[in-house]
């Protein structure tokens, strides 16, 4: 990225940080800490997760039936598959944007935190505070790398998804067919991956939901 870009940009996300503070704070005014705010995107994130997983299940469905096709109307097959598709790049950029709600607001409740903590004129609760943060910090250290490594496995299934789409679409014919039965293993291995690793994430986001509110 060039100087001249860096520049363009900055005032840009100068003003998406500060419409992200103002947002917070004016949750804060009506009686909404950040903390409930974390607690309350992190479920969405789970929840999103969840229903990802099983869009990806269904799509893996939809690929596996086309390589049964035995005659007929491919360009149905197609639209079928490009739906699956479509469906699966929408359910991923709502998990990128979940993802990326929590961590502005966790930088925000950390940063609060860490401010609060030197207010305190008592040593003791002073320790007890820095020891709770430094946990909760840990925990969503966890869940944070827990989301992204499953968010990771997303994109290489929707390039291939998006190949065997584009192909059948150019390529109404047995050889489409052909190349997605080529594919198919690899991708239920890919898709198995994924779901394993999201169930992972959703349950390390139960975790955390389950810590934040014994720590109320």
């Amino acid at each position: 990225m060039n100087h001249f870009v860096r520049l363009s940009i900055l005032p840009i996300l100068m003003m998406l940080s500060a419409c992200t503070t103002m947002y917070l704070e004016g949750l804060e005014k009506v009686g909404i800490p950040k903390r409930d705010v974390m607690v309350y995107r992190v479920e969405k994130a789970r929840d999103t997760q969840q229903e990802t997983k099983e869009q990806f299940k269904s799509a893996l469905e939809q690929f596996t039936a086309a390589t049964h096709f035995q005659g007929g109307d491919l360009e149905a097959t197609y639209k079928r598959l490009n739906d699956a598709y479509e469906a699966s790049l929408s359910k991923a950029e709502e998990v990128r944007n979940r993802i990326e709600d929590i961590e502005s607001v966790s930088e925000a409740l950390f940063t609060e935190w860490k401010q609060e903590i030197t207010q305190y004129s008592n040593a003791s609760l002073r320790q007890n505070s820095q020891r709770k943060l430094e946990a909760t910090q840990a925990h969503y250290h966890q869940l944070i790398t827990s989301m992204k490594q499953a968010e990771s496995k997303i994109q290489p299934i929707l390039t291939v998804f998006n190949d065997q789409v584009m192909y059948l679409k150019h390529n109404l014919n047995a050889r489409a067919i052909a190349s997605l039965k080529g594919e198919l293993g690899n991708i239920k291995s890919d898709v198995s991956a994924l779901i394993a690793s999201m169930e992972r994430s959703i349950n390390e986001a139960n975790a955390f939901i389950s810590t934040m509110d014994s720590n109320k």
